[in-house]
């Protein structure tokens, strides 16, 4: 058997070849991590020294996209509303990327972004964390555990917007973030209102996979000001009846 090797980068969460739309960079990190299959005789974690690239931090970085208000004030008609006004700069991205996107997770056509706003919307807005959004789509994943691939669909498409905005530095992780969720007084978008309601609701529904999906979702520091993950509180109430983790991701668990 061949010895774990690691390589430990000094990247942000999420980012593990350093800096988007950094194409050379990225092939360095994982030239040096291919490197180790044939260097390395012994159990190993290297540190990778280099940093990536600048990018803008929270405190100077603003998106150039502003939302006007709308009246309807559902998290539904706010998130439609915001994609669209979006969809044009994630479409310039795309297309310097050749198409490639990693959107669709969730079940949706690669461009069909306004059904997964409608969906996340719904969710939000009615608070059932049982029942997939009928919305005419085969979903990939059951509830709860499709909440989290349409937030990752969503954050996809959001990052891919940002990606062809005009300015000095592409934002990094902390500021795409704060720019998501707010902080500081700082309003954040209609995606990430809708997710912290989704939240809500998921601790509301009180089972443990419940409380899982709220902690893959919601970032350190977003959720009540602190960490998602269930706490050992809530991990000792669970209202699901599972007698462990594992039976949640097993192929031949019910659907829950």
């Amino acid at each position: 058997m061949r010895p774990p090797r690691a390589l430990w980068v000094p990247f942000a969460l999420g980012r593990p070849l350093g800096s988007a739309d950094d194409p050379e960079f990225q092939k360095n990190v994982m030239r040096a991590a291919f490197d180790m299959l044939e260097t390395v005789s012994e159990p190993t974690i290297r540190d990778y020294w280099i940093e990536a690239p600048s990018e803008a931090a929270a405190e100077d970085w603003v998106c150039p996209v502003s939302f006007a208000p709308i009246k309807d004030g559902t998290h539904t008609a706010r998130l439609v509303a915001e994609v669209a006004r979006l969809a044009p700069w994630s479409s310039e991205t795309r297309a310097t990327r050749g198409g490639r996107t990693l959107f669709g997770a969730s079940g949706v056509a690669a461009d069909d972004i306004e059904t997964v706003a409608k969906a996340l919307g719904t969710l939000a807005d009615d608070g059932d964390m049982t029942a997939a959004p009928d919305l005419g789509v085969t979903w990939k994943f059951s509830m709860p555990f499709l909440v989290r691939h349409l937030a990752d669909d969503m954050r996809t498409f959001y990052h891919e917007a940002i990606a062809a905005q005009p300015g000095p530095g592409a934002p990094n992780h902390e500021a795409l973030t704060t720019w998501i969720f707010g902080a500081d007084g700082q309003a954040g978008t209609a995606l990430g209102d809708a997710l912290l309601a989704i939240a809500e609701h998921l601790s509301a529904d009180k089972r443990l996979v419940s409380l899982l999906v709220r902690g893959w979702m919601i970032p350190e520091g977003y959720f009540r000001g602190g960490n998602a993950f269930p706490t050992a509180e809530e991990f000792e109430a669970d209202q699901g009846g599972s007698t462990s983790l594992s039976e949640w991701f097993s192929a031949d668990a019910p659907e829950r």
